[in-house]
């Protein structure tokens, strides 16, 4: 239903990456946002969001992949975006890229280092924890080709 909403290439990469951290994390809870500038899905060991440790957020532009206390990373390889006080992310241009050794080797570090471990057994729960009424457009916007109806004159 969120996912829908989104270019194919995009709706496959999100579904990509949230497989891989599914199996990667089968004991983390998912918390789904779907606010105004983008869709979240963040991966942690509760049900509260300041226990997340990595999440995935997609908007009209792109997927990325967000290690919450990202500035705290070792990052030798200088792929983790973003200057904010907390926040680094990795841009996704598939699925495929969580199986890089530099994104496995944060998502390691990221989960070993969260506030709160992962239950050793059991399952993650889904849980939506808001969906807002007013949104950006999950999609770009179409171009106009040369003939349509909106580029035609009215005589």
């Amino acid at each position: 239903m969120f996912i829908d909403k989104f270019d194919p290439k995009h709706r496959t990469t999100i579904r990509a990456a949230r497989k891989a951290l599914r199996k990667r994390f089968p004991t983390a809870n998912e918390l789904v946002y779907d606010n105004y500038n983008f869709f979240v899905i963040g991966f942690g060991p509760s049900e509260r969001p300041s226990d997340c440790f990595v999440s995935i957020a997609a908007a009209a532009n792109g997927v990325c992949l967000c290690f919450i206390r990202g500035a705290r990373l070792p990052d030798t390889a200088r792929i983790l975006s973003g200057s904010g006080k907390q926040t680094r992310f990795v841009r996704l241009p598939s699925g495929a890229a969580l199986d890089e050794p530099e994104i496995q080797a944060l998502l390691e570090v990221a989960a070993h280092r969260a506030r709160v471990p992962l239950p050793l057994s059991g399952r993650g729960k889904l849980i939506i924890r808001s969906v807002a009424a007013k949104q950006r457009p999950r999609r770009k916007p179409q171009k106009a080709k040369p003939g349509d109806a909106a580029n035609r004159e009215i005589a």
